[in-house]
């Protein structure tokens, strides 16, 4: 893009957000994008080995059905 478009985009910004909103935004832009960052590198790293899990064991119990209390 050519330095005259990043005015335009500036002045458009100024325009819709007012200049003591700005830093607020770009502040709040920032850490998003440091968190983004933050995130991918996560993905990237191998976790490390787990140790096995333990078995779950499950009771069976019966359940009653529902009955309906509405009106037919």
């Amino acid at each position: 893009m050519a330095p005259w478009h990043w005015i335009v985009v500036g002045v458009i910004a100024i325009l819709l957000f007012g200049g003591k909103k700005l830093p607020e935004l770009g502040k709040g832009l920032g850490e998003g994008f440091k968190g983004f960052k933050d995130g991918l590198k996560g993905i990237n790293d191998e976790p490390k080995a787990a140790p096995p899990a333990a078995p779950v064991e499950t009771a069976q119990a019966s359940t009653p059905k529902a009955t309906s209390t509405l009106p037919r």
